[in-house]
Parts: C-alpha cells; sequence; structure tokens
C-alpha cells in the first residue's frame, strides 16, 4: 500500500517501498513536523547515494552528520539524530540481517511488536504505539491484540502520522495535535485536575 504522508512524492515513493524508510522516518517524528520527520530518509537517500542500513551503519560518523546537517536539514537537531539514525541502522543491520519489516512480520502479537519497538532508539511507549498503528492501518500489519496495545491510536479519527493519508488528514492531526497542547497547558495552568486524553 502507497504512503503519503510527506506531501513529496519521491519521499512517499521510499517510504512506501522501503521498510527501514519508513522505520527511520517515525523515529525522526520528534520535536519536528512529521511531514518533515518522514522526508528524512529522502534526503539521506540523495546524499548518500543509498538507504542501506549497513551502509548508513557503516559511515563515518562525522561525515554522516554533516550529510544529515547539510540544508535541508533531515531534522532541527541534526547531529544526535544522525547518530541515532546510524545507530538504529545498526540493530537493524545486526539484529535483522538488514531487513526492518522483520520487527514485525516476525512479532508474535501485538504486545511482542510493542515490544521489539520500544527496544529500538527513539521509540518510548507513545511513539512505538503510534508506529504500530500506523503498520496496522496503512500497511495491513494486524498482529493479534495489536489494538489493545496501541490503545486510542487503534481508534478511527485523527490523532497520529497513523491517520496521515493525504494533505486534508495531515492539517486534522496537526489540529488534533494544537488542541491537545492547548488543553494541557490550561489543565497545567489550573493546577491538579484531570489529564487530556490521549
Amino acid at each position: 500500500m502507497a504512503l503519503h504522508i510527506t506531501g513529496d512524492p519521491h519521499a512517499d515513493e521510499l517510504l512506501s517501498t522501503d521498510p527501514f524508510a519508513v522505520l527511520a522516518g517515525m523515529m525522526l517524528d520528534q520535536q519536528y513536523p512529521m511531514e518533515h520527520a518522514f522526508r528524512g530518509p529522502a534526503k539521506v537517500l540523495d546524499r548518500f547515494g543509498t538507504f542501506d542500513p549497513a551502509r548508513i551503519a557503516a559511515a563515518d560518523p562525522e561525515e554522516f552528520a554533516a550529510l544529515c546537517s547539510t540544508p535541508p536539514a533531515i531534522h532541527r537537531f541534526p547531529g544526535s539524530m544522525s547518530a541515532r539514525l546510524q545507530e538504529l541502522a545498526r540493530i537493524v543491520a545486526d539484529e535483522y540481517d538488514g531487513r526492518a519489516e522483520r520487527i514485525w512480520t516476525e512479532a508474535a502479537d501485538g504486545r511482542d511488536l510493542m515490544k521489539r519497538v520500544q527496544a529500538l532508539p527513539g521509540f518510548g511507549k507513545q511513539k512505538a504505539q503510534i508506529f504500530v498503528a500506523l503498520l496496522a492501518k496503512q500497511l495491513d500489519v494486524r498482529p493479534e491484540g495489536w489494538e489493545a496495545a496501541v490503545g486510542a491510536y487503534a481508534e478511527d479519527g485523527f490523532r497520529s502520522v497513523a491517520d496521515v493519508v493525504d494533505e486534508a488528514s495531515l492539517q486534522k492531526v496537526r489540529d488534533y495535535k494544537k488542541q491537545k497542547k492547548a488543553a494541557a497547558k490550561t489543565s497545567a495552568g489550573s493546577g491538579p485536575g484531570v489529564s487530556p486524553q490521549r
């Protein structure tokens, strides 16, 4: 299934055809607009000539950081993110023979998939839930129990990148995130109370 996350056909094509690219894009989706984060893998491919995990892992760290920092950079923090990308590439190369899709195709169930994703650099619980929801909703990867593992991200709506299929849905997810931030600020300013639902 083709992914339409970035608004850039070249970047979306890479995400749709390379499992490591979609994993790396999710890793980069932190303190940075999601569509720009998911364009990162295509920027690396264009500058480095490949998006092969083993090649990325073996690259000189300083040279790779410079490549990731070249405007337009892959992230607002290109130095730390280039190191994290190399670490992710090393895990995929060493533990999964360079095939990122084995992380999900070989998972026993939703809970096991969550555990595998959370073991990766840059993936806390919430990001792992969003990634598992993305796999389920857009790539039809639905191990038993995935809905319970990802919670509200399994529901219909526009909560995360898992629900982005075009420019309109991207805007709806952006709006949802803004509302969530505003609600969190309001509740933080009014003392103890019910925290906003994720």
